[in-house]
């Protein structure tokens, strides 16, 4: 309902009011009867109202402001009063003509006509009765037209029905002018003295918020009853619409209070900051702003920046958004964008550096000054992604260290062993809780510079999970035409990691994805021969250790002599990190006598060796003798590097069943199931009477059974051991051999030479047989590595047997 016309309240009847009167009465029953029963002229002139609706019984002001209007309302006046009232169709039209009105109206009696002082009339009318136009007579100086009554069809006095919608009208008038604040309260007590039933529907019709079209139809309604469920019906609306706005400005209002009150709190804390010294918020944005001008970086980056910081400043700093966006803001000021450190091109000092933190790795650290080389003439070469494989404990990873000195780089290091999300890499969007960048560009910020040497650790140990697959993310970082615009998900930019020189470092490259081995360039460590191990000791580990444990090398030395015990009795790698771990046993030992003031021995001696580390561990390495048959020395590469391997094979009899055992993988099978259909379809050339195969069975095994052992290079090593086993002829002393063989006899070249090398030279082998392939293996390695070794080259399985067996049958030689 809108605000009431009302002047004021009074229970006085129409035939009470006079022209002086400050009172509005409301009509009673008595007024409403005698209205019914007064006559309607035949003529009426006829006012029209541009956005208004004049109800029977309703009491209205209106302001005259058009010429005819003000002349009709003057003459009207000083005759009889009474006029007709209808509704323009159309509001805007400034002289409506009879088709512009509506056709049903009111008759009114005109109660007070007031002068106003802009030159307008108004003038209070009350409603009378609903009248039709019949005709318009004329239209100048104004509308008269004829006119008829409408008749209103009225309930019974007893309806019930009738009788309970008139009490809701009531009941529902008084809780809108309770809920809305426009609308006085002294409304509430018109509504309680109104006692004409049609009055209370027309007065209420009067004063809600309704188009002009929605209360024509009510006004038109001649059923009293339909009109008050239609009236009742527009209430419900209205009162749903009032509820519905109370609500939202009770929320609006809430929130306002809330915001207001932060707001004072939020001044409060800032001059409790700036009174105890504290930075401000918006001090803490203008060192930001202060900071970025500093900065060296693009366009597309100092707009971003710009943008991010502005988004800052329209934040409340107490919503946790905040601070996201600020660790969002530190991090792109912390980062080096366009920040490089200028290389050095000293090569002669860069080889004097990787000679003096590594000994040995003449491969890698070639490859190392190669490229430096190739840096220091071009000036623009993207850095290359190197890929350092070989057994643990060769230095691979202090490598990444050395390099980074040699060049004059900053040095960063990612372990990658074990890491399953692949936010770990691109990091995570920073809507999310918790949101971090990347490894990649972490490891930047903290590098200060964006061409450091960046070591990434173990990649071949990175793993997949239902968080992603690190390695497929790894594939931008380290390809050199994608990685100028690197893309971590929390920084939400490109960063260019192209000047980045990448060095992974791996102990295998069967686990690397195959699209990420092709990005790199990989460069096989190999492990250390035992004089290399002996000479790491002596010039890095043992210094090293005794610096850790508060000693200097006056208070222990050992010589090169003892070193080599060590290294052979008591580590087997082909790294040094088992012999850094026996040194510092005996640094502890010597540090412990030298704590409590006990007598010890400076030099370390074989006895000494014996008694902190113990009896030799390692024996088993040793070559053993000859003298049984089917026993022979094969050379295998394991993962810590190489080893050698025992063949063994027994015959029971049988019916010619093979027999394998030794944990062995499914290639390794093979080669024994090869090497026993060789010897059956070559038993005439070997001497052998074919019934032997059938009247005994084969049992090959391989030693040390809990290890699991697979591979093609023991073929030839079990093909000696049974033509021996057949033959009953020994092997030659002091052999071992390694090689893939076929059914066709061929011998073929296998990998891992010079770690299987350094195995033999570790268990006293002098001869060592080959695949003439592998010839190429052995010219790579230093010669004074190979002294005491003869090696023998062969195509043919039948060349093996030539070499490896001798002509004297074993002692207690059986006979098949």
């Amino acid at each position: 309902m809108k605000k009431s016309n009302l002047l004021s309240l009074d229970s006085l009847s129409l035939q009470e009011f006079d022209e002086n009167s400050e009172l509005i009465p409301l009509m009673t029953p008595e007024d409403e009867e005698e209205i019914n029963k007064e006559e309607l002229p035949e003529t009426l002139p006829i006012l029209s109202l541009r956005n208004t609706v004049l109800f029977p019984g309703v009491v209205i002001p209106i302001t005259a402001g058009r010429d005819k209007s003000i002349k009709l309302i003057n003459d009207a006046n000083k005759g009889g009063k009474v006029i007709g009232v209808v509704s323009q169709k159309d509001e805007t039209i400034e002289d409506p003509s009879s088709n512009d009105i509506y056709k049903t109206g009111t008759v009114a009696r005109i109660l007070r006509v007031l002068k106003m002082p802009d030159g307008n009339t108004t003038v209070i009318i009350q409603g009378k009765k609903r009248f039709k136009v019949n005709e318009v007579i004329t239209e100048e100086p104004y509308l008269t037209a004829t006119i008829a009554e409408v008749p209103e069809e009225r309930p019974a006095r007893k309806n019930v029905e009738f009788a309970a919608i008139i009490d809701s009208i009531k009941e529902l008038s008084l809780q809108i002018i309770k809920e809305s604040p426009s609308i006085p309260s002294e409304a509430s007590f018109a509504i309680k003295n109104i006692e004409s039933n049609s009055f209370l529907i027309n007065f209420v019709s009067s004063n809600m918020n309704l188009t002009v079209q929605e209360k024509q139809s009510l006004l038109e309604t001649n059923d009293l009853k339909e009109r008050a469920l239609e009236t009742l019906r527009y209430m419900n609306v209205e009162f749903q619409k009032l509820e519905l706005k109370n609500d939202i400005q009770l929320k609006v209002q809430s929130d306002m209070n809330q915001q207001q009150r932060e707001y004072f709190l939020h001044q409060q804390m800032k001059t409790i900051q700036e009174e105890l010294g504290g930075v401000s918020y918006e001090e803490e944005i203008e060192e930001m702003k202060a900071r970025a001008k500093k900065k060296k970086w693009s366009k597309d980056v100092a707009k971003h920046f710009e943008k991010e910081i502005a988004k800052m400043q329209r934040m409340n700093p107490q919503v946790a958004e905040y601070s996201i966006q600020r660790n969002y803001l530190d991090l792109f000021l912390d980062l080096p964008w366009e920040k490089f450190s200028k290389d050095k091109f000293d090569l002669k000092r860069a080889q004097r550096i990787l000679d003096r933190d590594h000994y040995g790795l003449e491969d890698v650290k070639r490859r190392i000054i190669e490229y430096l080389a190739v840096l220091k003439l071009r000036n623009d070469m993207k850095s290359p992604i190197l890929c350092l494989y070989g057994p643990p404990g060769v230095g691979k990873t202090s490598l990444g260290k050395s390099i980074a000195e040699a060049l004059g780089r900053e040095y960063v290091r990612v372990s990658l062993g074990g890491l399953r999300d692949e936010a770990e890499i691109r990091g995570h969007r920073k809507t999310y809780i918790g949101a971090m960048p990347g490894r990649i560009i972490q490891s930047l910020k903290k590098a200060g510079t964006s061409n450091p040497v960046f070591v990434l650790d173990e990649i071949d140990k990175l793993s997949n999970s239902n968080q992603g697959d690190p390695s497929s993310a790894l594939l931008e970082v380290l390809d050199p035409e994608q990685n100028s615009e690197f893309h971590d998900n929390f920084l939400e930019l490109g960063y260019d990691l192209s000047k980045v020189m990448f060095v992974a470092t791996s102990n295998s490259l069967n686990t690397i994805q195959p699209a990420l081995l092709d990005r790199m360039e990989v460069i096989n460590v190999t492990g250390y021969t035992i004089e290399e191990k002996v000479e790491i000791a002596k010039r890095h580990l043992v210094p090293k250790q005794l610096k850790e444990h508060g000693l200097s090398d006056k208070d222990l030395k050992i010589a090169k002599a003892q070193l080599e015990k060590i290294v052979e009795g008591y580590t087997r790698e082909s790294g040094v990190r088992g012999l850094e771990k026996q040194i510092a046993k005996m640094v502890r030992h010597a540090a412990k006598n030298i704590a409590m003031e006990e007598t010890y021995n400076i030099k370390v001696t074989n006895e000494d060796i014996i008694e902190v580390l113990g009896g030799p561990k390692l024996e088993r390495d040793k070559y053993e003798n000859n003298n049984v048959a089917g026993v022979v020395t094969g050379l295998a590469w394991t993962r810590v590097g190489g080893d050698i391997l025992f063949i063994e094979s027994i015959l029971s009899k049988g019916k010619g069943n093979l027999t394998i055992t030794g944990n062995l993988g499914k290639v390794m099978k093979e080669s024994a199931t090869i090497a026993m259909e060789y010897i059956k379809a070559n038993a005439e050339e070997l001497d052998l009477n074919p019934d032997v195969f059938d009247k005994y069975n084969v049992h090959i095994h391989v030693p040390e059974g809990a290890t699991p052992k697979d591979g093609p290079s023991a073929g030839v090593t079990m093909l000696t051991s049974l033509v021996s086993l057949f033959t009953q002829r020994k092997v030659k002393k002091s052999l071992a051999m390694t090689g893939e063989i076929t059914l066709r006899g061929k011998v073929l070249p296998v990998g891992g030479i010079k770690e299987k090398i350094l195995a033999a030279k570790r268990a006293r082998i002098k001869e060592i047989m080959l695949c003439e392939d592998n010839r190429r293996d052995i010219e790579e390695i230093k010669p004074e590595y190979l002294k005491g070794l003869t090696f023998h080259y062969v195509s043919e399985m039948s060349d093996v047997l030539k070499i490896a067996l001798t002509k004297e049958k074993v002692k207690n030689a059986k006979t098949l």
